[in-house]
């Protein structure tokens, strides 16, 4: 190959560029973004750099020295239109071409916004660019602030605000936060997080409408929020945070089968061969994973796939994802099924009730103020995944005894 593309400029794409010189590639190396800014790291957008603790140097994931290794021609603040049916000539908006022998498609995703007229107050938070918008304005005094959606962002989010100083209202239309992946069981301990924290969590109720009031400028303010059950939440901030949707809609007409993401096989190798996908993006296996980890493993197996023409290797990583709330990380990896038991075996959930009002909680072993606790799933009498809170080196134990086990597995062993 004489010529590869990356579309997409963030976390996935970086790792990709990172990996195409790794792996020998030394001809020219393209890299196109839709945002202006050099490659960030998101995570923190929700944590240190909403709240002030972290600025935007310490969010930039490449350094002058290492963008000059990479030798790569970056095109940023440049949107892609299309591909071409041979997959190896992708389309500016401005009408531009670029002509490459392999592309690597990391153009994440974006966050999904409510229905409705645009109102001055209202955020999502996805972007470098949202988090400064939002970090604006939680500057300008105390907010009533109301989170839509009670998954990872909106409770880092919620967190945040309420470490500002501001009163938080999260609000979740599914009967517990972030029961999917952590189960009901767990779930519900984890949702004693923002009483303990300070913020107010209510649980099984949708979002109607948001109303404003008109303004002099060109649209209103928000001003509550109305909910599914006729309750009105005053505000001054909303914050939606009710997932993403992969960012694909420049794939159409291409010959690239594309469903809540672009489906990839086990080595993320599309249907054409001299295309491969990672990141957010992607639906390798039939597995989309909006999570870190994947966007800095996959690109590997990727790269190694793309310069070999073909699949001569699958990426079937363990599943693994981390959340800062409240002043307590949750991590969590395996895969949990329905059927399986959760058993604590360190420490205790009591540990994240409320004792003395606001803020209180128990004294741990490990620092911090939090006892937490260590919990396993299992099934049959296998551990299928593992979660913690506050908890960090036993987890990490139990996490390299999973992945040591899904190697042994996937291995034939």
């Amino acid at each position: 190959m004489r010529t590869v593309i990356v579309v997409g400029a963030s976390l996935a794409g970086l790792y990709a560029a990172r990996e195409l010189r790794a792996q020998g590639f030394d001809g020219r190396l393209v890299v196109i973004g839709a945002e202006p800014h050099r490659p960030y790291d998101r995570p923190p957008l929700s944590k240190g750099f909403l709240d002030g603790t972290a600025d935007e140097g310490q969010l930039l994931l490449t350094d002058e020295e290492e963008t000059a290794e990479l030798a790569a021609e970056w095109m940023l603040g440049t949107r892609v239109r299309s591909l071409d049916a041979r997959g190896r000539t992708v389309v500016l908006d401005d009408g531009r071409t670029v002509a490459g022998d392999g592309v690597v498609i990391a153009t994440g995703a974006s966050a999904r916004r409510l229905p409705g007229p645009p109102l001055t107050g209202v955020h999502t938070l996805r972007t470098l660019d949202d988090a400064r918008g939002l970090r604006a304005e939680l500057t300008r005094g105390p907010r009533r602030v109301v989170v839509i959606g009670g998954g990872f962002i909106g409770a880092e989010t919620a967190s945040s605000c309420v470490a500002l100083g501001h009163d938080v209202t999260v609000v979740e239309a599914a009967p517990l936060p972030l029961a999917g992946p952590l189960g009901p069981e767990m779930a519900s301990v984890c949702a004693r997080l923002h009483a303990r924290g300070g913020a107010r969590l209510l649980t099984g109720v949708g979002v109607a409408r948001l109303r404003g009031t008109p303004t002099a400028r060109a649209r209103g303010s928000v001003t509550a929020v109305e909910l599914s059950d006729g309750r009105l939440l005053p505000a001054d901030v909303v914050v939606v945070g009710i997932g993403a949707s992969p960012n694909t809609g420049w794939l159409a007409g291409s010959p690239l089968a594309v469903d809540d993401g672009v489906l990839c096989d086990d080595g993320c190798v599309t249907a054409l061969p001299q295309v491969v996908a990672v990141g957010d993006v992607a639906r390798a296996g039939g597995v989309r994973a909006e999570h870190w980890t994947s966007a800095t493993e996959q690109p590997r197996t990727a790269v190694r796939n793309l310069l070999a023409g073909h699949t001569i290797e699958t990426v079937r990583p363990l599943p693994y994802f981390w959340s800062d709330q409240y002043g307590s990380r949750i991590q969590f990896a395996g895969r949990r099924g329905d059927g399986d038991t959760v058993r604590i075996v360190e420490g205790s959930p009591e540990g994240l009730v409320d004792l003395d009002g606001p803020g209180g909680f128990l004294v741990g072993p490990e620092g911090g103020g939090r006892e937490g606790f260590l919990a396993v799933y299992e099934r049959a009498g296998r551990t299928t995944a593992v979660l913690a809170v506050d908890r960090a080196r036993p987890f990490m134990k139990l996490r390299r005894g999973l992945a040591a086990e899904r190697a042994a597995e996937l291995a034939g062993v």
